[in-house]
């Protein structure tokens, strides 16, 4: 049997400024699913990366005083450091105006279309944010402002190159439609849908050298221009597994996967699921197999965004709470439809609630009663006692229940079925009350030693499961139950506190 092979990405974000928050959503969104894969026994790659070659980070570094090439680069750095706090998994990172194999793919795949007679060239006037990067016509504007900025975008006129989406767009209905090119929420399909059916116009890729102040990758025979920066950080996909180098990883990840998986934000859906798939048709080259959408996180209703001036640096939190804690939020608070709104205090209750109050004292529990009535043995029966059916039923179940959840882009789903470990597993001690089947076969009860062994047998093989599918989500986390577990010379460790409370002693 082939063994099932998963590509996985985030977007490349800007890096006119620090990473927030937002951006650490998505990145521990694609972290677990590359985990879960990996777990299930699937041969996985994880990217991400940073967009360099933006107007905005042009205009970034001309308000700040420094060379772009200084802010592009010190900035970038603060995307890749966050492997470490967040404990991301990413096995590349690519920085679109640094890596070797970027400018070769994006030249490459611009080659592929224009061989396929999709670009050319026109005079153009229309309005431009570069918030978005994005032309808008007035009719796609609220009150004249974009709507994802709030800001009026420059009238713009100009010669570029231009790619023929309309070409596409009744392929692009059928792929989606079909579910052959999978995009979720539901939500966020229809809007693509709509989208496609209020007709594609072609749109420009390219700017010119003078207004992009020579920053970006320079059309290929064209020296005047300078590549769309969404043309250009798309590519980022295929360019960072060497298309047009001939590195085998392109034939192994991209053409060779069995699902090739986006992770985008709402603001960034038509491109990623219109302008992205109809270039790689162009160009000949397989389509994603699914654009996985989230939703914003704000802070007092206003999203999340480093050019609104309105952000979370996610490693300072990470710092301050930990990265179990940080992790827990995004994927047990965020729902997957709808915005979720921010603030440290539900971050430190939730996780003094589900780690230091839930899982910890949990397991600190049953460890101390393995101790305290099997001298930190554990008991290695297999046999079913009345007040464990629950939990039993619960571990059986759990990882069906994950995958299920995960395959449907729903993390907050997917903690919710581990956590209900959790509470079957405390209800399960107030049930049996192993203390009472203790006092029994100290008094002569054979029977009630049994099924001692069996309810401790019950709760400990609960505390693995947790441990085991806890993993792709809070890794750090799993790590210490697993070592609580971990037997040398036949006992398990005696009990010691595993998460302490962040928000201070319980009242």
């Amino acid at each position: 049997m082939t063994t099932p092979r998963t590509y996985v990405t985030t977007t490349i974000p800007y890096v006119n400024a620090r990473p927030h928050l937002g951006f650490a959503l998505e990145a521990v969104q694609a972290d677990v699913l590359a985990r879960h894969r990996r777990h299930r026994g699937d041969e996985v790659r994880l990217l991400s990366g940073t967009d360099d070659n933006s107007l905005k980070n042009v205009l970034a570094a001309e308000a700040e005083g420094v060379p772009v090439r200084d802010l592009v680069d010190r900035n970038a750095e603060a995307f890749a450091v966050l492997r470490a706090p967040l404990a991301l998994s990413f096995d590349d990172f690519i920085r679109t105006s640094r890596d070797p194999r970027h400018r070769v793919g994006v030249e490459r795949l611009w080659r592929q279309c224009a061989a396929s007679g999709d670009l050319y060239r026109k005079h153009y006037e229309g309005l431009y944010c570069v918030g978005c990067e994005q032309f808008y016509t007035p009719a796609e504007l609220v009150e004249g402002r974009c709507a994802e900025h709030g800001t009026e975008p420059q009238p713009v006129a100009e010669e570029n190159w231009f790619f023929r989406l309309s070409r596409y767009a009744d392929r692009l209905r059928e792929l989606i439609t079909s579910g052959e090119l999978r995009v979720e929420p539901a939500a966020r399909r229809n809007e693509v849908l709509a989208l496609i059916d209020g007709g594609l116009h072609d749109f420009s890729v390219s700017r010119s050298h003078t207004r992009a102040r020579g920053w970006g990758i320079p059309v290929p025979d064209d020296p005047s221009q300078v590549v769309y920066v969404w043309w250009d950080a798309l590519g980022n996909y295929v360019t960072s597994l060497g298309h047009g180098t001939g590195d085998p990883a392109y034939a192994r990840w991209w053409e060779g996967s069995t699902r090739r998986v986006h992770l985008v934000g709402k603001g960034v859906v038509r491109f990623h699921a219109v302008y992205w798939p109809a270039m790689l048709l162009s160009a000949g080259l397989p389509l994603p197999t699914d654009v996985l959408v989230h939703d914003y996180l704000t802070v007092d209703g206003r999203k999340i965004s480093k050019s609104s001036g309105t952000t979370v640096d996610p490693a300072e939190l990470a710092d301050a709470y930990g990265t179990d804690a940080v992790r827990w939020w995004l994927l047990r608070d965020v729902p997957r439809v709808g915005d979720a709104d921010f603030t440290r205090e539900r971050l430190v209750a939730r996780a003094d609630a589900d780690f230091a109050g839930g899982l910890g004292n949990l397991v600190n529990r049953i460890v101390t009663m393995a101790h305290r009535f099997r001298d930190g043995r554990i008991p290695r029966t297999r046999g079913a006692v009345a007040g464990t059916e629950r939990l039993d039923a619960a571990c059986r179940h759990v990882q069906e229940e994950v995958d299920a959840a995960l395959a449907d882009f729903d993390f907050r789903r997917a903690t919710a079925a581990v956590w209900r470990i959790v509470e079957e597993a405390n209800r399960c001690v107030d049930a049996t009350r192993p203390w009472e089947l203790a006092k029994a076969e100290r008094a002569g009860d054979e029977q009630a030693g049994a099924d001692l062994d069996a309810v401790l047998a019950a709760l400990l093989r609960a505390c693995r499961a947790l441990s085991d599918q806890l993993a792709p989500f809070v890794p750090d986390a799993a790590a210490r139950v697993a070592a609580q577990l971990t037997e040398t010379d036949g006992r398990i460790p005696t009990a010691r506190p595993l998460f302490a409370r962040i928000g201070g002693p319980a009242d």
